[in-house]
């Protein structure tokens, strides 16, 4: 897969000559957060409307009802107030969506990381995957609140809730618009990304054709113009289990051939001494290939039992990091030294053709996930006026059909556009998933919280600051030095 470092060919490099693919990915963070990296749910509490399809299924289709055990009676979001109908997703679905967030696209440059970090990169991704998964449940903790019995209440519904509830007092709207603002960029980035990826790689899985790039580009963009159609939460999550399908398809055939390989492992290929600009690198490739904070608030007030939740995360985090050191550590046994920034590098040609077609369908697979959350998200803040006209449903696939149009035309004609995006997402993906948790945590349950607990937010978000100023110093150097050069 080397072409996929061409798709962003504008970055200068800083390792060997050559682009770094997955690290300039680390740099905008939260989009893979994206890999889909990053991108399931990420909407507000109208984000699983039905869009008037009265004919759903009756037995796994619910009026939004909300008792005193989950929700406070005094509040009523604005679905419950449209009298919107949820098709809410199981445990199991749930899950799938979390795993098609944190077994994105960096999963392939974490035996690359290896390379740079070596040891310690071995125990960064299990600690990553803890920080994750705990502020993902800090996060879900600031959407209830105790009543005068004890009882936990959900008394908000999405991201943007917490953060208006965190600064009522100063600026009561200031929060979820920030909020608001830093998922519409991520999420429409990610967008972007997989336009250009999928350009990438149908230009080099057809050489022999006479076509363009830009032209493959367009033509993926035809393939995903049903997008503009999609009603439900409940079929995102089946295109999610695809995605997550493929995805492991992909993994499965690397460490098969890495196994043929066994004979030729070293642990002596493990360096002890690291360089500390490309260590931090491979810091932001394993923390940010674990996000899914962005989506979490309304995925879990979808659940059909939302007290498995915090179950739900765990083992789902778990896997994920079982899965993702056994990869690395295979992968970097194998080929040492010469691994690449993306592992499928490696592989033999006949195999990298099969990988190739895999992770173009995993491409567009992924682009459903943000790109309908991303039209929800504005429909919503559009509509918020009370104009009719605004909730008519070709309104809604005009909307969808000009975001399409808009992420194609990005992809086509932005130049750097992947290293101005780096240095976009250091800003948001840090913030999504270690310091608005770990502030909005603090701020709302101070007076509950035991010493730990505060010192371990304090801390999360401290690693957040670090994680985002590092993206954000290595990003500004690329440009400056990409404008510099010409």
């Amino acid at each position: 897969m080397a072409y996929l470092k061409q798709t962003l060919s504008s970055l200068p490099h800083r390792f060997k000559g050559t682009q770094s693919l997955f690290f300039r990915l680390m740099k905008w963070e939260g989009c893979l957060d994206a890999d889909e990296e990053n991108v399931n749910f990420a909407r507000r509490d109208e984000l699983n409307r039905t869009h008037n399809e009265e004919k759903e299924e009756q037995d796994t289709t619910m009026t939004l009802e909300f008792d005193v055990s989950h929700q406070d009676p005094g509040y009523q979001s604005e679905a419950h107030m449209q009298g919107a109908q949820i098709k809410l997703i199981t445990t199991w679905e749930a899950g799938w969506n979390v795993t098609n967030a944190i077994q994105g696209i960096f999963v392939l440059g974490l035996p690359y990381a290896l390379l740079h970090s070596g040891y310690s990169g071995l125990f960064l991704i299990i600690l990553a995957a803890m920080f994750c998964c705990y502020t993902g449940k800090i996060l879900i903790a600031c959407l209830y609140e105790e009543n005068e019995d004890g009882q936990l209440i959900r008394v908000r519904d999405t991201y943007e809730d917490i953060a208006n509830a965190c600064c009522k007092k100063q600026f009561p709207k200031l929060g979820g618009i920030v909020v608001n603002v830093t998922q519409v960029m991520e999420l429409i980035m990610t967008c972007i990304l997989y336009l250009v990826v999928s350009g990438n790689l149908l230009s080099h899985s057809f050489p022999y054709l006479p076509v363009t790039e830009k032209t493959w580009s367009v033509i993926a963009f035809v393939t995903l113009l049903p997008c503009v159609f999609i009603k439900t939460l409940s079929f995102v999550s089946k295109l999610s289990l695809l995605c997550s399908l493929v995805h492991f398809i992909i993994i499965f055939i690397v460490m098969s051939y890495c196994l043929t390989q066994i004979h030729q492992w070293s642990w002596t290929r493990f360096r002890l001494s690291i360089e500390f600009e490309d260590f931090l690198i491979s810091v932001g490739v394993i923390i940010f290939s674990y996000t899914s904070q962005i989506f979490l608030p309304t995925l879990e007030g979808n659940m059909k039992n939302p007290k498995e939740f915090s179950c739900m995360l765990n083992w789902t985090h778990f896997f994920a990091c079982l899965f993702k050191t056994a990869f690395a550590l295979t992968a970097f046994l194998t080929w040492g030294e010469e691994t690449k920034e993306v592992i499928t590098d490696n592989l033999p040609s006949s195999l990298k053709t099969l990988v190739n077609l895999c992770f173009l369908a995993k491409a567009l697979l992924s682009y459903p996930l943000p790109f309908f959350a991303v039209t929800e998200i504005l429909h919503t803040c559009i509509s918020s006026s009370n104009h009719s006209d605004y909730r008519a449903p070709l309104f809604i696939v005009v909307l969808r059909g000009l975001a399409l149009l808009f992420t194609l035309l990005m992809a086509i004609f932005i130049p750097h556009f992947a290293l101005l995006m780096g240095l976009t997402g250091s800003v948001t993906g840090a913030a999504m998933t270690f310091l608005l948790p770990s502030l909005f945590h603090l701020k709302l349950k101070w007076g509950k919280l035991v010493f730990l607990e505060k010192c371990a937010a304090i801390s999360l978000f401290t690693v957040g600051f670090l994680c985002s100023l590092a993206g954000i110093v290595c990003s500004i150097k690329g440009l400056i030095e990409t404008f510099g050069g010409r």
